[in-house]
C-alpha cells in the first residue's frame, strides 16, 4: 500500500435497493479487511427494509488501513485519513441526492465497523443511525476522545463477541461510553463465545435502527 498516493480514491461506490434520488433511508455501509463492498451488501440486503439505498464504497485492495485498528494511529496514515475523507465524501453525495443525515445509518464489519465508527465520533451530528458489527473506535488506550459536536439521539447499536480474537470487548464499552457522551442512544450486546461474526440478533436490531430512519413500522 506504500505506493498508493490517494488511496481509495479510485474505487467506484456499489449501491443496491431503492434509488437515492426516492429512497426513504439510505444505508451507508463498510466492508471488513480483505472483503469487498458487494460482501457488506449482501448484509444490508438481510435487512429488508422496504425504500432504502444500501450504498458501500469500495477500499483500495480490500483494506482501509494496513495495520490493526488499536495500533498507533500514524502507522494507518495516509490509509486511515484517505478512508474517512472517502466515507465524509460518499455522505455527503448521499445527502446531494436528497436523503438528509437524520435519514442515513452508517453500518460496518469489522474493520469496515471501526473505521464507521471512528467517522461518526469525529462528525457528530443528527444521523438516522449508527450500527457497528464486531468494531469500535480506532486508536490504541489511552487515545484521547476529544470529539466536537453532538450525536443528539442518534441511535447507536454496538454489537460484538466476548472472545472476539480482533475487537477487545473493553474498547466496545469505551466506545460506548463516548458516544453516550456525545448524546446518542446506545445499545451494546456482547454475546458469549460469538467469535468474529454477525449473528441474527444483531440484524434484528440493525434492522430496527433502519426502519425507524425510514419512518417504517417494520421490526
Amino acid at each position: 500500500m506504500a505506493g498508493d498516493a490517494r488511496p481509495h480514491a479510485d474505487q467506484t461506490p456499489l449501491s443496491m435497493g431503492a434509488p437515492l434520488s426516492e429512497a426513504d433511508a439510505a444505508v451507508v455501509a463498510l466492508h471488513g479487511r480483505g472483503a469487498t463492498a458487494r460482501s457488506v451488501l449482501q448484509i444490508v440486503a438481510q435487512l429488508d427494509v422496504e425504500g432504502v439505498a444500501g450504498v458501500a464504497p469500495q477500499a483500495s485492495r480490500n483494506t482501509w488501513y494496513p495495520t490493526g485498528f488499536m495500533e498507533p494511529i500514524e502507522r494507518n496514515e495516509p490509509w486511515l485519513s484517505a478512508a474517512l475523507s472517502t466515507l465524509s465524501d460518499l455522505v455527503a453525495s448521499v445527502e446531494a441526492e436528497g436523503v438528509p443525515a437524520e435519514r442515513i445509518v452508517t453500518l460496518g464489519f469489522s474493520q469496515g465497523a471501526c473505521l464507521a465508527s471512528e467517522f461518526l465520533a469525529r462528525n457528530a451530528r443528527r444521523y438516522g443511525g449508527h450500527v457497528a458489527f464486531s468494531g469500535g473506535l480506532v486508536g490504541p488506550p489511552g487515545t484521547p476522545r476529544d470529539y466536537d459536536g453532538s450525536l443528539d439521539g442518534t441511535p447507536v447499536f454496538l454489537g460484538c463477541s466476548d472472545r472476539d480474537p480482533h475487537i477487545p470487548e473493553e474498547r466496545v464499552h469505551e466506545t460506548a461510553e463516548v458516544y453516550e457522551g456525545l448524546g446518542a442512544d446506545v445499545t451494546t450486546r456482547i454475546y458469549e463465545g460469538m467469535g468474529h461474526t454477525v449473528n441474527e440478533d444483531e440484524v434484528e436490531a440493525a434492522r430496527d435502527i433502519v426502519a425507524s430512519a425510514a419512518g417504517s413500522d417494520e421490526s
